[in-house]
């Protein structure tokens, strides 16, 4: 199984020191629009089909990019308050925090995966609006964080997806 746990897929947004909160803004929602566009047009059946990365269905990958936003709008707030949020050795790693919450969340209908990605991701944006502009300014933990749950997180996942329709058919 592909290794699930989030990735700095840009590194030279990692290292910027440049980018405010408009800049952060346009690029994550650059990043959802493409894996939004990875899954556009599959069928109801093909979204459950097992497979896509490891044994998950685009469901589930959805799903899972919804408890990577759930767990941002958790901890963000800790993170600009000074605190920091508990590790994931607690769940015996990031791996195993996945594989629980994908389990928790495979008995979903589709259609409420879809309604809680998009609902959870709107208050994602909405939190990051609220946000004061200090914390977009320069790499902090807020945005390292955010980084690392959101936008560095997307794309590799939409690229599975991506791969996984341009397969041959058996």
């Amino acid at each position: 199984m592909t290794k699930l746990s989030p990735t700095i897929i840009n590194r030279k947004e990692a290292k910027s020191e440049s980018m405010d909160k408009q800049q952060l803004l346009k690029q994550l929602e650059k990043a959802w629009t493409a894996i939004k566009e990875s899954y556009a047009g599959l069928s109801d059946s093909q979204l459950t089909e097992p497979g896509v990365m490891g044994d998950w269905s685009v469901k589930d990958i959805l799903a899972h990019v919804t408890t990577w936003e759930e767990e941002a709008l958790k901890y963000l707030p800790l993170i600009l308050t000074g605190g920091r949020p508990p590790r994931y050795i607690q769940y015996g790693g990031i791996d195993a925090f996945n594989a629980q919450m994908t389990e928790q969340k495979r008995g979903l209908a589709l259609s409420e995966v879809l309604r809680q990605l998009d609902e959870t991701h709107r208050r994602l944006i909405d939190y990051i609006q609220s946000v004061p502009e200090e914390h977009f300014t320069r790499e902090t933990r807020f945005r390292h964080r955010l980084r690392l749950d959101t936008y560095s997180h997307y794309p590799m996942h939409a690229k599975a997806i991506r791969e996984w329709r341009e397969r041959p058919v058996e």
